[in-house]
Protein backbone atom coordinates (compact mmCIF):
# COMPACT_ATOMS: atom_id res chain seq x y z
CA UNK A 1 0.00 0.00 0.00
CA UNK A 2 1.32 3.81 -0.61
CA UNK A 3 0.11 6.13 1.41
CA UNK A 4 0.10 9.89 -0.33
CA UNK A 5 0.47 12.67 1.45
CA UNK A 6 -1.38 15.34 -0.53
CA UNK A 7 -1.07 19.00 -0.43
CA UNK A 8 -3.57 21.02 1.29
CA UNK A 9 -6.90 22.16 -0.95
CA UNK A 10 -6.52 25.32 -3.18
CA UNK A 11 -10.34 25.55 -2.95
CA UNK A 12 -9.64 25.73 1.04
CA UNK A 13 -7.07 27.92 1.12
CA UNK A 14 -8.31 30.27 -0.72
CA UNK A 15 -11.62 30.53 1.19
CA UNK A 16 -9.70 30.50 4.32
CA UNK A 17 -7.60 33.49 3.12
CA UNK A 18 -10.62 35.96 2.63
CA UNK A 19 -12.23 34.83 5.37
CA UNK A 20 -9.08 35.26 8.00
CA UNK A 21 -8.75 38.50 6.23
CA UNK A 22 -12.04 39.91 6.92
CA UNK A 23 -12.17 38.45 10.35
CA UNK A 24 -11.82 40.60 13.68
CA UNK A 25 -8.90 39.16 15.28
CA UNK A 26 -5.60 37.11 14.19
CA UNK A 27 -6.42 33.81 12.47
CA UNK A 28 -3.86 30.30 12.03
CA UNK A 29 -3.92 28.75 9.29
CA UNK A 30 -3.28 24.83 9.97
CA UNK A 31 -1.37 22.60 6.17
CA UNK A 32 -2.49 25.40 3.33
CA UNK A 33 -1.36 24.84 0.32
CA UNK A 34 1.81 26.41 0.05
CA UNK A 35 1.51 26.91 -4.70
CA UNK A 36 1.92 29.88 -7.30
CA UNK A 37 -2.13 30.48 -6.39
CA UNK A 38 -1.83 30.28 -2.85
CA UNK A 39 1.48 32.20 -2.42
CA UNK A 40 -0.44 34.95 -4.87
CA UNK A 41 -3.44 35.13 -3.07
CA UNK A 42 -1.35 36.02 0.21
CA UNK A 43 0.61 38.53 -1.93
CA UNK A 44 -2.55 39.90 -2.73
CA UNK A 45 -3.66 40.38 0.70
CA UNK A 46 -0.54 42.24 1.37
CA UNK A 47 -1.05 44.37 -1.49
CA UNK A 48 -3.94 45.81 0.06
CA UNK A 49 -2.51 45.81 3.50
CA UNK A 50 -3.19 43.03 5.32
CA UNK A 51 -0.72 41.24 7.56
CA UNK A 52 0.07 37.56 6.20
CA UNK A 53 2.86 35.72 8.17
CA UNK A 54 4.36 32.44 7.63
CA UNK A 55 6.16 29.97 10.43
CA UNK A 56 7.18 26.28 10.13
CA UNK A 57 7.90 26.18 6.70
CA UNK A 58 4.82 27.41 5.65
CA UNK A 59 2.74 24.89 7.81
CA UNK A 60 0.93 27.70 9.52
CA UNK A 61 -0.11 31.27 8.28
CA UNK A 62 -1.01 33.84 10.65
CA UNK A 63 -3.44 36.58 9.12
CA UNK A 64 -4.55 39.62 10.70
CA UNK A 65 -8.26 39.99 9.86
CA UNK A 66 -9.32 43.73 8.71
CA UNK A 67 -13.13 43.97 9.14
CA UNK A 68 -13.32 47.20 7.93
CA UNK A 69 -11.35 46.25 4.74
CA UNK A 70 -7.73 46.89 3.48
CA UNK A 71 -5.47 49.28 5.49
CA UNK A 72 -4.58 51.15 2.41
CA UNK A 73 -5.98 53.60 -0.07
CA UNK A 74 -4.30 52.72 -3.06
CA UNK A 75 -3.07 49.13 -4.27
CA UNK A 76 -2.03 47.79 -7.30
CA UNK A 77 -2.62 43.46 -7.23
CA UNK A 78 -1.29 41.39 -9.58
CA UNK A 79 -3.70 37.96 -9.67
CA UNK A 80 -1.06 35.71 -11.77
CA UNK A 81 -3.06 32.67 -12.92
CA UNK A 82 -4.94 32.42 -10.17
CA UNK A 83 -9.23 32.45 -10.62
CA UNK A 84 -9.65 33.08 -6.88
CA UNK A 85 -7.29 35.27 -6.60
CA UNK A 86 -8.73 37.21 -9.36
CA UNK A 87 -12.42 36.60 -8.33
CA UNK A 88 -12.43 36.73 -4.62
CA UNK A 89 -9.82 39.92 -3.97
CA UNK A 90 -11.63 43.02 -5.91
CA UNK A 91 -14.63 41.33 -3.96
CA UNK A 92 -12.81 41.37 -1.04
CA UNK A 93 -11.32 45.17 -1.51
CA UNK A 94 -15.17 46.68 -2.84
CA UNK A 95 -16.41 46.02 0.87
CA UNK A 96 -13.67 48.85 2.06
CA UNK A 97 -12.90 52.36 1.09
CA UNK A 98 -10.27 53.01 -1.48
CA UNK A 99 -9.53 52.87 -5.43
CA UNK A 100 -7.83 49.13 -6.23
CA UNK A 101 -6.80 48.27 -9.27
CA UNK A 102 -6.45 44.30 -10.43
CA UNK A 103 -4.52 42.93 -13.13
CA UNK A 104 -3.40 39.18 -13.76
CA UNK A 105 -1.74 36.86 -16.25
CA UNK A 106 -2.65 37.04 -20.13
CA UNK A 107 -4.22 33.20 -19.32
CA UNK A 108 -6.19 34.80 -16.39
CA UNK A 109 -7.42 37.83 -18.74
CA UNK A 110 -9.08 35.50 -20.91
CA UNK A 111 -10.60 34.00 -18.29
CA UNK A 112 -14.42 35.51 -17.43
CA UNK A 113 -15.84 37.20 -14.75
CA UNK A 114 -18.38 39.13 -15.88
CA UNK A 115 -21.59 37.52 -13.46
CA UNK A 116 -19.96 38.41 -11.10
CA UNK A 117 -18.57 42.12 -11.70
CA UNK A 118 -22.10 42.82 -13.07
CA UNK A 119 -23.83 41.62 -9.66
CA UNK A 120 -20.91 43.94 -7.66
CA UNK A 121 -22.09 46.59 -9.79
CA UNK A 122 -25.67 45.87 -8.72
CA UNK A 123 -24.93 46.06 -5.09
CA UNK A 124 -23.63 49.87 -5.94
CA UNK A 125 -19.45 49.26 -6.64
CA UNK A 126 -18.21 51.51 -9.42
CA UNK A 127 -16.00 48.92 -11.25
CA UNK A 128 -14.37 49.15 -14.33
CA UNK A 129 -12.94 47.27 -16.98
CA UNK A 130 -10.10 48.52 -18.25
CA UNK A 131 -10.03 47.12 -21.55
CA UNK A 132 -12.72 43.87 -22.50
CA UNK A 133 -15.60 44.19 -20.57
CA UNK A 134 -16.34 40.89 -18.33
CA UNK A 135 -12.33 40.50 -17.78
CA UNK A 136 -9.29 41.36 -16.15
CA UNK A 137 -7.76 44.00 -15.41
CA UNK A 138 -10.08 46.33 -13.26
CA UNK A 139 -10.32 49.10 -10.99
CA UNK A 140 -12.55 49.31 -8.09
CA UNK A 141 -13.13 52.43 -6.34
CA UNK A 142 -14.79 51.45 -3.05
CA UNK A 143 -16.64 53.03 -0.52
CA UNK A 144 -18.78 49.87 1.15
CA UNK A 145 -21.14 48.19 0.39
CA UNK A 146 -24.81 48.78 1.56
CA UNK A 147 -26.18 44.83 0.56
CA UNK A 148 -29.38 43.83 -0.41
CA UNK A 149 -30.62 41.25 -3.15
CA UNK A 150 -29.86 40.01 -6.48
CA UNK A 151 -30.14 37.92 -9.11
CA UNK A 152 -26.69 35.82 -10.28
CA UNK A 153 -26.11 32.78 -13.11
CA UNK A 154 -23.38 31.14 -12.06
CA UNK A 155 -23.28 28.31 -14.78
CA UNK A 156 -19.92 29.35 -16.11
CA UNK A 157 -18.21 28.83 -12.63
CA UNK A 158 -19.23 28.01 -8.84
CA UNK A 159 -16.65 30.83 -8.14
CA UNK A 160 -19.15 34.19 -8.42
CA UNK A 161 -21.70 32.79 -5.88
CA UNK A 162 -18.44 31.72 -3.65
CA UNK A 163 -17.24 35.44 -3.40
CA UNK A 164 -20.99 36.69 -2.97
CA UNK A 165 -21.17 34.37 -0.49
CA UNK A 166 -18.27 35.70 1.84
CA UNK A 167 -19.13 39.53 0.60
CA UNK A 168 -22.47 39.01 2.46
CA UNK A 169 -21.57 39.22 6.21
CA UNK A 170 -19.54 42.19 5.38
CA UNK A 171 -22.54 44.77 4.23
CA UNK A 172 -24.11 46.60 6.35
CA UNK A 173 -27.35 45.04 5.70
CA UNK A 174 -26.54 41.57 4.66
CA UNK A 175 -27.33 40.61 1.10
CA UNK A 176 -29.25 37.91 -0.61
CA UNK A 177 -28.58 36.16 -3.54
CA UNK A 178 -30.92 34.04 -5.88
CA UNK A 179 -29.35 32.08 -8.31
CA UNK A 180 -30.60 30.70 -11.62
CA UNK A 181 -28.03 28.30 -12.90
CA UNK A 182 -25.30 26.92 -10.99
CA UNK A 183 -22.44 24.57 -11.93
CA UNK A 184 -19.62 22.69 -9.20
CA UNK A 185 -22.47 22.87 -6.96
CA UNK A 186 -20.63 20.94 -4.03
CA UNK A 187 -17.83 23.89 -3.83
CA UNK A 188 -20.37 26.17 -2.68
CA UNK A 189 -21.27 23.73 0.16
CA UNK A 190 -17.40 24.40 1.19
CA UNK A 191 -17.82 27.83 0.85
CA UNK A 192 -20.65 27.77 3.26
CA UNK A 193 -19.58 25.38 5.96
CA UNK A 194 -16.01 27.54 6.04
CA UNK A 195 -18.22 30.96 6.59
CA UNK A 196 -20.26 29.63 9.31
CA UNK A 197 -16.73 28.36 11.09
CA UNK A 198 -16.09 32.07 10.85
CA UNK A 199 -18.79 32.83 12.46
CA UNK A 200 -21.19 33.83 9.62
CA UNK A 201 -24.85 33.18 9.45
CA UNK A 202 -26.27 32.17 6.64
CA UNK A 203 -29.22 30.61 5.23
CA UNK A 204 -30.64 28.57 2.07
CA UNK A 205 -34.28 27.94 0.58
CA UNK A 206 -33.70 26.62 -2.71
CA UNK A 207 -31.28 28.55 -4.88
CA UNK A 208 -31.52 31.57 -2.83
CA UNK A 209 -28.90 32.43 0.01
CA UNK A 210 -30.20 35.01 2.39
CA UNK A 211 -26.49 36.49 4.26
CA UNK A 212 -27.19 37.95 7.65
CA UNK A 213 -24.22 41.08 7.94
CA UNK A 214 -22.65 39.60 11.11
CA UNK A 215 -19.29 40.05 9.96
CA UNK A 216 -16.45 37.32 10.45
CA UNK A 217 -14.36 36.18 13.82
CA UNK A 218 -10.87 35.05 13.89
CA UNK A 219 -10.15 31.19 14.33
CA UNK A 220 -7.74 28.31 13.90
CA UNK A 221 -8.90 27.30 10.29
CA UNK A 222 -7.27 23.29 9.50
CA UNK A 223 -6.84 22.61 5.86
CA UNK A 224 -7.99 19.01 4.35
CA UNK A 225 -5.55 17.73 1.75
CA UNK A 226 -6.89 18.90 -2.13
CA UNK A 227 -9.60 16.17 -3.43
CA UNK A 228 -8.78 17.28 -7.01
CA UNK A 229 -5.13 16.50 -6.61
CA UNK A 230 -5.47 13.34 -5.42
CA UNK A 231 -7.81 11.93 -8.05
CA UNK A 232 -4.48 11.64 -9.78
CA UNK A 233 -3.46 8.56 -7.28
CA UNK A 234 -6.34 7.22 -6.62
CA UNK A 235 -6.97 7.01 -10.80
CA UNK A 236 -3.10 5.34 -10.85
CA UNK A 237 -4.23 2.79 -8.40
CA UNK A 238 -7.33 1.75 -10.71
CA UNK A 239 -5.18 1.50 -13.58
CA UNK A 240 -3.36 -1.43 -11.86
CA UNK A 241 -4.56 -4.40 -10.40
CA UNK A 242 -3.34 -4.84 -6.64
CA UNK A 243 -1.88 -1.67 -6.70
CA UNK A 244 -3.41 0.53 -3.22
CA UNK A 245 -3.44 4.33 -2.58
CA UNK A 246 -4.30 5.83 0.70
CA UNK A 247 -4.70 9.24 1.25
CA UNK A 248 -4.89 10.37 4.70
CA UNK A 249 -6.80 13.60 5.69
CA UNK A 250 -9.97 12.89 3.03
CA UNK A 251 -12.14 10.96 5.15
CA UNK A 252 -16.35 10.81 5.59
CA UNK A 253 -16.49 14.46 7.02
CA UNK A 254 -14.42 15.76 3.97
CA UNK A 255 -15.94 18.90 2.87
CA UNK A 256 -14.36 18.59 -1.17
CA UNK A 257 -17.34 17.47 -3.16
CA UNK A 258 -14.19 16.00 -6.20
CA UNK A 259 -13.74 13.28 -3.42
CA UNK A 260 -16.83 11.95 -5.62
CA UNK A 261 -14.30 11.27 -8.10
CA UNK A 262 -13.89 7.87 -6.51
CA UNK A 263 -17.05 6.99 -6.64
CA UNK A 264 -16.97 6.97 -10.32
CA UNK A 265 -13.85 4.70 -9.94
CA UNK A 266 -15.88 2.53 -7.90
CA UNK A 267 -18.49 2.03 -10.98
CA UNK A 268 -15.42 1.17 -12.88
CA UNK A 269 -14.65 -1.92 -10.79
CA UNK A 270 -11.88 -0.19 -8.43
CA UNK A 271 -12.00 -1.13 -4.80
CA UNK A 272 -12.72 1.69 -2.21
CA UNK A 273 -12.89 2.37 0.96
CA UNK A 274 -13.79 5.87 2.74
CA UNK A 275 -13.02 6.00 6.85
CA UNK A 276 -13.55 8.70 9.33
CA UNK A 277 -10.42 9.42 8.32
CA UNK A 278 -8.72 8.45 5.29
CA UNK A 279 -9.89 7.47 2.04
CA UNK A 280 -8.40 4.57 0.04
CA UNK A 281 -8.44 2.96 -3.76
CA UNK A 282 -7.11 -0.07 -4.94
CA UNK A 283 -7.01 -1.65 -8.46
CA UNK A 284 -8.76 -4.85 -9.17
CA UNK A 285 -7.49 -5.59 -12.41
CA UNK A 286 -11.34 -4.14 -14.14
CA UNK A 287 -11.90 -1.05 -15.41
CA UNK A 288 -15.80 -0.84 -16.88
CA UNK A 289 -16.19 1.93 -19.65
CA UNK A 290 -19.47 3.84 -18.44
CA UNK A 291 -21.58 7.52 -19.33
CA UNK A 292 -21.07 10.16 -16.31
CA UNK A 293 -22.31 13.78 -15.43
CA UNK A 294 -19.39 15.98 -13.40
CA UNK A 295 -21.08 18.60 -13.59
CA UNK A 296 -20.75 18.75 -9.51
CA UNK A 297 -17.25 17.19 -10.22
CA UNK A 298 -15.44 18.83 -13.07
CA UNK A 299 -12.11 19.13 -12.02
CA UNK A 300 -11.59 15.91 -12.41
CA UNK A 301 -12.88 15.48 -16.13
CA UNK A 302 -9.74 15.65 -17.11
CA UNK A 303 -8.43 12.58 -14.97
CA UNK A 304 -11.07 10.17 -15.63
CA UNK A 305 -10.81 11.56 -20.05
CA UNK A 306 -6.47 10.31 -19.17
CA UNK A 307 -7.56 6.64 -17.54
CA UNK A 308 -10.68 6.08 -19.76
CA UNK A 309 -8.73 4.46 -23.58
CA UNK A 310 -7.69 1.59 -20.70
CA UNK A 311 -11.42 0.55 -19.79
CA UNK A 312 -13.22 -2.13 -21.60
CA UNK A 313 -15.74 -0.29 -23.26
CA UNK A 314 -16.44 4.07 -24.17
CA UNK A 315 -16.13 6.67 -21.59
CA UNK A 316 -18.84 9.12 -22.18
CA UNK A 317 -18.38 12.36 -20.02
CA UNK A 318 -21.43 14.67 -19.75
CA UNK A 319 -22.63 17.94 -18.55
CA UNK A 320 -18.96 19.80 -18.33
CA UNK A 321 -19.47 22.69 -20.29
CA UNK A 322 -17.66 24.65 -18.12
CA UNK A 323 -14.51 23.25 -18.54
CA UNK A 324 -14.14 24.88 -21.33
CA UNK A 325 -13.26 28.74 -19.36
CA UNK A 326 -10.86 26.92 -17.61
CA UNK A 327 -7.29 27.40 -17.34
CA UNK A 328 -7.58 26.20 -21.01
CA UNK A 329 -10.53 24.71 -23.05
CA UNK A 330 -10.15 21.47 -21.21
CA UNK A 331 -12.57 19.64 -23.14
CA UNK A 332 -10.52 20.24 -26.44
CA UNK A 333 -7.34 19.65 -24.70
CA UNK A 334 -8.19 16.56 -23.35
CA UNK A 335 -9.09 15.51 -27.03
CA UNK A 336 -6.49 16.66 -28.48
CA UNK A 337 -3.65 14.89 -26.66
CA UNK A 338 -5.87 11.52 -26.72
CA UNK A 339 -5.70 11.62 -30.30
CA UNK A 340 -2.25 12.61 -30.35
CA UNK A 341 -2.03 9.28 -28.72
CA UNK A 342 -3.57 7.14 -31.42
CA UNK A 343 -7.45 7.42 -29.49
CA UNK A 344 -10.43 7.46 -30.90
CA UNK A 345 -12.37 11.20 -29.25
CA UNK A 346 -15.73 12.55 -30.15
CA UNK A 347 -16.46 15.61 -28.15
CA UNK A 348 -19.66 17.91 -27.98
CA UNK A 349 -20.24 21.57 -26.63
CA UNK A 350 -20.58 20.27 -23.12
CA UNK A 351 -19.22 16.01 -23.26
CA UNK A 352 -17.01 14.03 -24.69
CA UNK A 353 -16.66 10.50 -25.28
CA UNK A 354 -13.59 8.51 -25.29
CA UNK A 355 -13.14 4.91 -26.78
CA UNK A 356 -11.14 1.66 -25.72
CA UNK A 357 -7.53 1.77 -27.01
CA UNK A 358 -3.89 1.50 -26.37
CA UNK A 359 -2.25 5.32 -26.19
CA UNK A 360 0.97 5.14 -28.15
CA UNK A 361 4.16 7.16 -27.93
CA UNK A 362 6.44 9.35 -28.28
CA UNK A 363 4.06 11.76 -27.98
CA UNK A 364 4.99 15.61 -26.61
CA UNK A 365 1.14 16.58 -24.67
CA UNK A 366 0.40 20.04 -25.43
CA UNK A 367 -0.30 21.48 -21.55
CA UNK A 368 -1.81 24.74 -22.63
CA UNK A 369 -0.38 25.74 -19.59
CA UNK A 370 -2.91 24.14 -17.34
CA UNK A 371 -1.30 22.11 -14.71
CA UNK A 372 -4.60 19.46 -14.17
CA UNK A 373 -3.69 18.78 -18.14
CA UNK A 374 -0.27 17.75 -17.07
CA UNK A 375 -1.31 15.20 -13.48
CA UNK A 376 -3.64 13.74 -15.35
CA UNK A 377 -1.83 12.47 -18.67
CA UNK A 378 0.53 11.99 -16.19
CA UNK A 379 -1.40 8.65 -15.13
CA UNK A 380 -1.33 7.73 -18.77
CA UNK A 381 2.00 7.66 -18.98
CA UNK A 382 2.06 5.08 -16.13
CA UNK A 383 1.10 2.78 -19.58
CA UNK A 384 2.41 4.76 -22.06
CA UNK A 385 6.19 5.28 -22.29
CA UNK A 386 7.44 8.43 -24.36
CA UNK A 387 4.93 10.84 -23.08
CA UNK A 388 6.58 14.22 -21.77
CA UNK A 389 5.09 17.69 -21.73
CA UNK A 390 5.50 20.81 -23.22
CA UNK A 391 5.40 22.31 -19.91
CA UNK A 392 6.08 20.25 -17.10
CA UNK A 393 6.74 23.36 -14.40
CA UNK A 394 3.02 24.70 -14.44
CA UNK A 395 1.86 21.61 -11.85
CA UNK A 396 3.87 24.90 -10.01
CA UNK A 397 0.21 26.34 -9.29
CA UNK A 398 -1.11 23.64 -7.50
CA UNK A 399 1.31 21.27 -6.46
CA UNK A 400 5.06 22.02 -7.18
CA UNK A 401 6.46 18.45 -6.12
CA UNK A 402 3.85 16.56 -8.09
CA UNK A 403 6.47 15.20 -10.47
CA UNK A 404 8.82 13.71 -7.38
CA UNK A 405 6.01 12.28 -5.91
CA UNK A 406 3.96 11.00 -9.03
CA UNK A 407 7.16 9.58 -10.53
CA UNK A 408 7.36 7.22 -7.37
CA UNK A 409 5.18 4.72 -9.13
CA UNK A 410 6.29 2.44 -11.64
CA UNK A 411 5.60 2.25 -15.08
CA UNK A 412 3.37 -0.67 -15.51
CA UNK A 413 3.53 -2.55 -19.17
Amino acid sequence: MTVIDIPGSKSLTARALFLAAAADGTSTLLRPLLSDDTEGFAEGLKALGHQVRQENGGGAWHIEGRPEGPAVDTADVYCRDGATTARFLPTLAAAGHGTFRFDASPQMRRRPLGPLTTALRTLGVDLRHEENEGHHPLTVHAAGIKGGALTLDAGQSSQYLTALLMLGPLTAEGLTITVTDLVSEPYVEITLAMMRAFGAQVTQKGRTYTVAPTGYTATTYPIEPDASTSSYFFAAAALDPGRTVTVPGLGTGALQGDLGFVDVLRRMGADVEITDTATTVRGTGTLRGLTVNMRDISDTMPTLAALAPFADGPVRIEDVANTRVKECDRLDACAENLRRLGITVATGPDWIEIRPGTPTGPVEIATHGDHRIVMSFAVTALRTPGITFDDPGCVRKTFPDFHHVFGAFPRTP
